[in-house]
């Protein structure tokens, strides 16, 4: 797979078979919308490709209040390339000036004079250009590429989308995001330095850095974290810490069983498994501590169970 920054004109590819959106999450939905892109390209002779945009349209028209987001891009890169979903990646920045294209020169200037689209393929609902004025007729009057509809995926009777996963997340009902992702939801993060509270009471924690001021889900979870040193369970916060904060940052600790050492600058997956229960504020530090001891029992007990009926 490979990714490009802004106009691709000058790498000269070859015309493609092309998808639109953010791809958020890149949930079951957004897979099976690749699997039929692939069988169409592969009909017509050309390579698939998917543009999206930075930063997601929602954020940009959000201004100070932007949606909850499901994956970096850096994350939704390496689920592509790894699941071998498509074959290049067009990624345009969304800015004013993209925002007020007219759909007629979105079509004329992006489609077919950057992205030498042959054949296209949208979700049921796609709407783009200027307040949003472009839609499916409009692409499918255009002669020179082939435009279809992807209709919507169900998922145990739920039509997939990246609203209803972030929804599902708030919520904490994992089971039901994973059934939506097909997979357990991950983040990514860099371990920085934190105020290194944790190894003063007996649980030192590695601070992931959140890329996002916002994450769809809160509380304190059971996870498994990709690491170094191979896959680790353990137990996460990710909240605002209020026992021993007043910051309204978000922050993502995780306390993994059975590891000593340092993982400051490496680059941690935490694949979220279940939650145990919300943030809550506790009087002293002693609280605090015995409910720590108390989600880490949780937390061992269900990893415990999950090993063995994957036994």
């Amino acid at each position: 797979m490979r990714a490009f920054l802004g106009n691709p004109c000058r790498f000269d590819l070859p015309p493609c078979a092309l998808t639109i959106g953010n791809f958020d999450g890149v949930h079951l939905g957004h897979q099976r919308m690749l699997a039929r892109l692939r069988d169409e390209a592969d009909a017509r002779g050309l390579p698939t490709a998917l543009l999206t945009f930075e930063p997601h349209p929602r954020e940009f028209f959000a201004k100070g209040q932007p949606p909850a987001r499901l994956a970096v891009l850096r994350d939704k890169l390496q689920f592509l390339a790894q699941g071998n979903l498509v074959d290049y990646v067009f990624i345009y920045r969304f800015n004013h000036a993209f925002s007020r294209m007219a759909a007629e020169d979105f079509v004329q200037q992006v489609l077919l004079q950057e992205l030498k689209s042959r054949y296209l393929l949208i979700g049921d609902d796609f709407q783009f250009g200027a307040d949003r004025k472009g839609n499916f007729e409009l692409l499918q009057n255009c002669r020179d590429f082939v435009t279809e509809a992807m209709p919507s995926v169900l998922v145990a009777g739920e039509r997939a989308s990246s609203t209803l996963v972030r929804d599902r997340l708030a919520a904490g009902d994992l089971d039901s995001a994973a059934r939506l992702l097909g997979r357990p939801y991950q983040v990514s993060g860099k371990v920085m330095h934190g105020q290194k509270l944790g190894r003063t009471i007996g649980f030192p924690t590695a601070n992931v850095h959140l890329p996002h001021r916002r994450p769809p889900l809160e509380g304190v979870f059971v996870v498994q974290v990709d690491t170094p040193h191979g896959r680790l369970g353990g137990v996460a916060s990710l909240g605002k810490n209020p026992t021993v904060t007043d910051s309204q940052h978000y922050k993502l600790e995780v306390h993994l069983f059975d590891y000593q050492g340092e993982l400051y600058g490496q680059r941690l997956t935490v694949h979220f498994l279940h939650k145990l229960r919300d943030e809550a504020r506790y009087d002293d530090l002693n609280e605090l501590v015995a409910q720590i001891e108390r989600d880490a029992a949780s937390a061992k007990t269900y990893l415990n169970s999950l090993q063995r009926d994957q036994a």
